[in-house]
């Protein structure tokens, strides 16, 4: 035991982490219409491969609700044969980033983007996974989706099916929010997994007519990548995922490492070799045609909450996924779909940060801003277009606070008109800049000020040239420009 001093404590929170994984794997995989046992693939993968990898000790890599729109739409799009194709290249690129010592540049993106993101991804989730708990069919946009929930909620209530699977999946989303309100004792079983168990059970006894999960086999449910389908990476909405996969699964991972930190007191995430660790993951997934992986904040804070020590917790979580694929898959066929829609509403509504955004409003309106927009933009738009309109906000934000400038205008009534310009004088200031100038009379002498400038961009500086010449012509005297030595 001195060679494994922390065995006990981690083979216990492996339990706990396969047992709060299974139901997730499952649900993840359905409902990004792919057979559930892929998601099985990418939970042993995150466990036995990612879990053995250094980096971020003690959290948990597996399939991730928020990647669940992007994979479906990637699936209907290009086929379930090319997501082997998307993860693998995710995978290539993941580990060419953490071999450039990328990773750590990825806690530069505005967390504001990342929430809003995160947000976007938890109102197309929950509003895709509503159709389900109805065992109605969803529309392919976001905003289809949102627009058509009243009236299939109304539909639902002429249905008796539907208002089976309605009251299983209601019945599911209590269990997981009531949970934690129950004694300790009770708690020992993780909520994801007694609500599922509960609704399964819940519908065999009272034999509802609810869909549940088709099983395939383990075997029979990995299909890797033929050479003829990397010829799809010619695609430029191909490459286009790729992209998005890598940025989403890599900022999700990266910020997910930073959360659990502040969970525990042991070893810090090595960010470069989490990115590795992450990429080795995903390249194995795309091989064996799987779904893509991410770092999971909720499986991690199970470990660390459940006494994981070491990544002993993790690499046996894989094991107990492994097992359970191998000799029970068809447990899953009991599974009624309705209890896992009910699992990622729940799931999507964590995501959507409802705290963070009254606070935000309340101190930072900006970030507030780009937070809101990048949700509404992936809801509105689509998952690549939406964090690509919130990083663009995020760096304007970013670029009109840098180039904050102060002008100052001192006149005595008598002599030359004293203007001092200070900060930095860009071209995102420019207008306010020429209007406070011109406004100067025109009968008057001025003298700028610039030594107060720590910066002063091409276009600022030629439209002050340009206003000092247009003032002198007036008949002043030339406009007298002082600048830093």
């Amino acid at each position: 035991m001195t060679k494994f001093p922390h065995l006990k404590q981690d083979f216990a929170a492996s339990l706990v982490v396969f047992l709060v994984a299974l139901p997730l794997c499952v649900g993840v995989a359905v409902a990004s219409g792919v057979p559930a046992e892929l998601g099985l693939v990418t939970g042993i993968v995150g466990g036995l491969v990612t879990g053995l990898m250094r980096g971020s000790s003690l959290q948990v890599s597996g399939p991730a609700a928020g990647l669940t729109v992007l994979v479906f739409e990637a699936v209907r799009e290009f086929g379930l044969p090319a997501l082997g194709v998307l993860v693998l290249s995710t995978g290539v690129l993941q580990i060419a980033m953490g071999a450039l010592k990328l990773g750590r540049y990825f806690r530069a993106i505005s967390v504001s983007v990342v929430e809003g993101m995160l947000a976007g991804i938890g109102l197309v989730l929950i509003a895709g996974q509503l159709y389900s708990l109805i065992g109605s069919k969803a529309p392919e946009s976001g905003l289809a989706k949102i627009a058509g929930l009243p009236e299939a909620l109304l539909d639902a209530f002429d249905s008796t099916g539907a208002l089976a699977s309605l009251a299983i999946g209601a019945g599911t989303v209590a269990v997981l929010v009531l949970w934690k309100r129950l004694p300790a004792k009770v708690r020992t079983v993780p909520g994801p997994l007694a609500a599922v168990g509960l609704a399964t059970l819940a519908a065999l006894v009272l034999d509802l007519p609810v869909a549940t999960v088709e099983v395939h086999g383990l075997v029979g449910s990995i299909q890797p990548p033929s050479l003829d389908a990397f010829g799809e990476l010619a695609n430029v909405g191909l490459l286009g995922t790729v992209l998005a996969f890598t940025l989403i699964a890599s900022a999700e991972s990266l910020f997910s490492a930073a959360a659990v930190d502040r969970l525990h007191d042991g070893p810090r995430t090595e960010y470069d070799k989490e990115l590795l660790a992450q990429g080795a993951g995903n390249t194995v997934c795309g091989a064996l045609g799987a779904l893509p992986m991410t770092a999971v904040i909720v499986r991690s804070s199970a470990n660390v909450q459940a006494g994981a020590r070491t990544k002993a917790s993790r690499v046996l979580h894989g094991v107990w996924l492994l097992l359970f694929a191998a000799l029970l898959p068809h447990v899953l066929a009991y599974i009624s779909i309705p209890a896992l829609a009910g699992i990622l509403v729940h799931a999507g509504a964590k995501l959507v940060p409802f705290r963070a955004i009254v606070s935000l409003w309340r101190e930072h309106r900006g970030e507030a801003l780009i937070l809101v927009v990048t949700a509404v933009s992936i809801v509105a738009v689509s998952m690549f277009e939406g964090v690509l309109i919130g990083l663009a906000l995020a760096i304007v934000k970013t670029a009109w606070e840098a180039s904050h400038s102060k002008m100052e205008i001192v006149d005595k009534g008598a002599g030359p008109v004293q203007a001092y310009l200070s900060g930095n004088a860009t071209f995102l200031r420019l207008p306010k800049i020429l209007d406070s100038l011109e406004a100067l009379p025109q009968d008057r002498p001025v003298e700028l000020d610039l030594s107060g400038l720590h910066h002063l961009d091409h276009a600022c500086r030629t439209a002050l040239e340009n206003w000092a010449e247009r003032h002198s012509d007036a008949g002043t005297e030339p406009v007298r420009v002082t600048t830093a030595a």
